[in-house]
């Protein structure tokens, strides 16, 4: 069974309802990014930082899956799949993806201050100052913040050098180390972009420049009519 590589940004989880990480204006939900999405600011405020996550958890637990996320769930009956996402959000396990990579983080997960990897589920619970790890650290939301390290990127990174296909969902392409997973796929594997927007891609890319809740079946049909032959 060939094996497909899908990588996922904001713009798939858009269209439920969740906010794209940065808008224009530099804001995510009223607050700049720099005030909640850095280790530095949790350290200056975590209160804030701790009520930002619990609003997005409860955000999250109020949004559905879109047809972007359902369709990609076709896939699996023909290929092997391999989602790699951005979103913090669990709305592609929601819509019934089997395989899911989180770059970063689980918006319903939470982790000790302490130890990066003493991860616990959450579910739709808020985090609160006072709220210990079972190490007796303060729980942190289990976010990857701007300067910390990406602890899924070479597993990330080694799918992309065995997939067939390449698909890339709603995203600018200008975050990394994330931003840099398509050299790892090989020359000869296609790939496909889905966004609204003009993207600069450095190779040869299939590119559908429509939302993903339409552009994301062109490309799964097409695929999946490859599959059939």
């Amino acid at each position: 069974m060939k094996k497909i590589v899908v990588l996922t940004g904001a713009g798939i989880s858009a269209e439920s309802g969740i906010s794209t990480f940065r808008d224009s204006d530099g804001l995510w939900e009223n607050y700049n990014v720099e005030d909640v999405a850095t280790h530095e600011a949790y350290l200056r405020n975590p209160e804030l930082v701790l009520n930002f996550y619990n609003e997005r958890r409860r955000q999250l637990f109020e949004a559905k899956p879109n047809e972007g996320h359902r369709q990609l769930v076709r896939l699996e009956e023909y290929y092997d799949v391999q989602i790699v996402t951005q979103n913090i959000d669990n709305l592609h396990e929601q819509a019934g993806s089997s395989n899911v990579l989180h770059l970063h983080g689980e918006l319903t997960k939470a982790r000790s201050d302490r130890d990066d990897n003493l991860i616990i589920e959450i579910g739709d619970r808020d985090i609160h100052l006072g709220d210990k790890a079972p190490d007796g650290a303060q729980l942190r939301p289990h976010i990857v913040w701007f300067g910390e390290a990406v602890p899924n990127i070479e597993p990330a990174s080694l799918m992309c050098e065995q997939a067939d296909y390449f698909v890339v969902v709603g995203t600018s392409m200008n975050v990394y180390p994330a931003a840099g997973l398509i050299h790892y796929v090989p020359r000869q594997s296609p790939c496909y972009l889905v966004d609204p927007k003009a993207v600069a891609i450095s190779r040869p890319i299939t590119v559908i420049q429509e939302k993903a809740g339409t552009g994301v079946k062109k490309v799964v049909d097409e695929l999946i009519e490859f599959a059939k032959r």
